[in-house]
């Protein structure tokens, strides 16, 4: 019964500890980026302009796609070279009006594409338009874009540089959110702030460890050489298609690259709601893509570095995020209640204390790599974690100060901190990795009532908007799990960018 009693200690234990994997991959995975200053691509790189055909899907798209189109015209590259083909998706407003007279602006530069029956989502309006692309030999290069994200002067050609090398595949361009100013509001700012940790930060990395886990859906540019491997057209069998294109492209021997100076501006949800509508989308794309690819994960690869050991501890580590919360919390209510009190509160010590290490550490970093980001969205980064896990973690570093801090401050309201306030205290701690969650959710549900947007932001500060990322990624395996209706949902797009680029 002893030796039972220990083994069941120990796997509670793993179980807390495993809620910690997360910030040390992260912190792994930001130990590689200063590599990236010799270990890079730019040897084999070399200033080229291949005939490039930019495909755009677009779907009621008239405040934003006559804006992207003209942006496009104006970029720094051969005016020959270059040319833009917008699939209009049977939009119903004045989408082809737009389009229609930039085709007659710029004839034989710019092309608009009806389909009349619409509705198939992303992928499928994107093979309309390869058709038509491959149905010639004028394009070597394709770039695949949104109808919003507004490209600087020089992006295009920073990408291209990188297709010299005949080994690579596809490049991707560094996605920043482009709210400005009074277009700003505190979710844009921490979507800010989380796309230079998931890009600048990660995809760094991931060009030094060798592998690329995901090209950004709206800023992606192929060789016609990769486009034609993957069979002329893009996946369109999940809600992952950008994931699929990049998976296929290195399984195929090519690389992929993340190019750091390719900057695009793209406008980012500015509700939770909307935020919530597109996560849920990604994140059940990577749900479904997982199961696709199951025979990958933690299995190298000849000729790529994809399902490797590294591959699979970053992709895991985020995909199962959220059980490691819902674990954490539950082993050590058991390890409390049923085990070993003192236990409990070592092994959630230990949890708080590499997670606090981690945080900073990674934080730090962050706010290090782009200054610009870092003066709008420093309290946002900062607040990434929610005031509650802050405190907690400040708690695992300064034990001793933060214990005096609570006495005082109880004394000083007059409350007596008593063995039940003590219990309830350390209850709530251990429940709330997995109601972190719980009050994330809440704030979105809050947004829409009235007043609710103090409320929500209150909310979303208390549990931090890494907590509303772990309930969309829960939220898109019970969609999954469920079976409910797989759809491409468009995030509507204002043409705030313009008026803040």
């Amino acid at each position: 019964m002893g030796i039972l009693l220990t083994l069941a200690s120990w796997l509670l234990i793993a179980v807390v500890l495993a809620g910690a994997l997360p910030l040390i991959a992260a912190a792994y995975e930001y130990a590689a980026v200063p590599v990236h200053s010799v270990r890079n691509h730019y040897r084999q790189a070399a200033p080229r302009f291949p005939r490039t055909a930019v495909v755009i899907a677009a779907w009621n798209e008239e405040a934003v796609i006559g804006t992207t189109v003209e942006r496009f015209m104006k970029l720094e590259y051969p005016r020959a070279s270059l040319r833009v083909i917008v699939v209009d998706d049977a939009s119903t407003d004045r989408t082809p009006d737009v389009l229609q007279a930039k085709a007659e602006q710029y004839p034989g530069r710019v092309f608009h594409l009806r389909r009349e029956r619409g509705g198939e989502g992303k992928a499928a309006a994107l093979n309309h338009g390869l058709e038509f692309i491959l149905s010639d030999d004028w394009a070597e290069a394709v770039l695949i874009g949104d109808a919003d994200p507004i490209y600087e002067p020089r992006a295009l050609r920073e990408l291209a540089m990188h297709l010299a090398d005949p080994a690579v595949g596809a490049v991707t361009a560094y996605i920043k959110e482009g709210s400005r100013g009074k277009q700003a509001n505190f979710l844009t700012k921490f979507i800010a702030y989380e796309y230079v940790t998931g890009q600048a930060a990660a995809r760094r990395s991931q060009n030094v460890l060798g592998f690329m886990q995901c090209l950004a859906g709206g800023a992606q540019m192929h060789s016609r050489e990769n486009i034609e491997a993957l069979g002329g057209r893009i996946d369109n069998s999940t809600l992952a298609e950008d994931t699929i294109t990049t998976f296929e492209t290195q399984l195929r021997g090519r690389k992929t690259l993340f190019e750091p100076h390719a900057v695009v501006w793209a406008e980012e949800p500015g509700s939770i709601r909307a935020l919530w509508k597109q996560r849920l989308r990604w994140a059940r794309g990577n749900v479904q893509l997982t199961r696709r690819y199951r025979y990958l994960w933690f299995r190298r690869q000849p000729g790529n570095r994809l399902g490797g050991p590294t591959f699979g501890l970053l992709w895991f580590s985020l995909l199962l995020q959220p059980f490691f919360m819902i674990g954490g919390s539950v082993s050590l209510l058991v390890l409390y209640y049923f085990v070993n009190t003192g236990l409990a509160w070592r092994a959630f010590g230990i949890l708080w204390l590499a997670n606090a290490m981690c945080y900073l550490y990674c934080t730090a970093y962050t706010l290090l790599i782009d200054t610009e980001v870092a003066r709008c969205a420093w309290v946002q980064a900062i607040m990434f974690a929610g005031v509650v896990n802050l405190t907690v973690m400040a708690a695992a570093v300064v034990t001793g100060p933060m214990h005096a801090l609570a006495v005082t401050l109880a004394g000083a309201v007059g409350l007596t901190i008593t063995k039940s306030w003590v219990i309830g205290s350390v209850i709530f701690l251990y429940v709330w990795q997995a109601g972190s969650m719980a009050v994330a959710m809440l704030a979105m549900f809050a947004e829409g009532r009235r007043g609710g947007w103090l409320l929500s932001r209150m909310l979303l500060y208390i549990s931090g908007y890494g907590a509303l990322m772990c309930a969309v990624t829960l939220g898109s395996y019970v969609k999954e799990l469920t079976g409910a209706e797989a759809r491409w949902d468009k995030t509507e797009k204002t043409g705030k960018v313009e008026a803040s680029v």
